[in-house]
């Protein structure tokens, strides 16, 4: 099984194979990286964000229309909320295949910090792991330092580490059948 990741073309250019291996070598799965398909939706101009959920219906109807079964993970530029969240970093939905990560708050220039390259792919990558992993069907974990912890905020993001704990990974291992 490998995993679709749309890379949306307003999204900053250059980092998608160091995102990809990332994600790759995080979960031990093939991914195939694209330019995106998908028509961005759900845009709510009084909040000057997109409803993720709406995204995830408009990833879904496309993989309906192209007949993939495949996970598909979209990378947006586009800030995303969900229900009454004022943001979140990404969303996923396992019934359909369908997640979706949004880089508008992973850079440090949204904070004012200085500008980092490997914070901002590190970001991403762990974000699009922990949304394919979700996927996958692995579930919120409660070690912060897991991918698949939920951050809440950046620094709870950037605690985390490039890696599922042994929990996390054995329950994966078992989904993808190699435990």
């Amino acid at each position: 099984m490998r995993v679709h990741i749309f890379w949306d073309s307003q999204s900053p250019d250059g980092y998608q194979m160091p995102v990809k291996r990332l994600i790759e070598s995080i979960l031990n799965i093939r991914t195939e990286l694209a330019e995106n398909p998908v028509r961005i939706m759900g845009y709510v101009n009084s909040r000057r964000q997109v409803d993720a959920q709406a995204l995830l219906d408009t990833v879904y109807a496309y993989k309906r229309r192209h007949l993939m079964m495949e996970p598909v993970l979209l990378i947006v530029p586009q800030d995303l909320f969900r229900n009454s969240d004022s943001f979140v970093f990404g969303l996923a939905r396992e019934s359909v295949g369908a997640g979706v990560v949004s880089t508008a708050r992973l850079g440090n220039e949204y904070y004012g910090r200085a500008g980092s390259d490997d914070d901002y792919i590190d970001r991403i990558a762990k974000e699009g792991a922990h949304e394919i992993g979700h996927l996958l069907g692995l579930p919120h974990c409660t070690d912060p330092e897991c991918v698949m912890f939920k951050p809440d905020t950046l620094d709870e993001l950037d605690r985390k580490k490039k890696v599922l704990c042994p929990s996390c990974r054995e329950k994966l291992d078992a989904v993808m059948g190699a435990g």
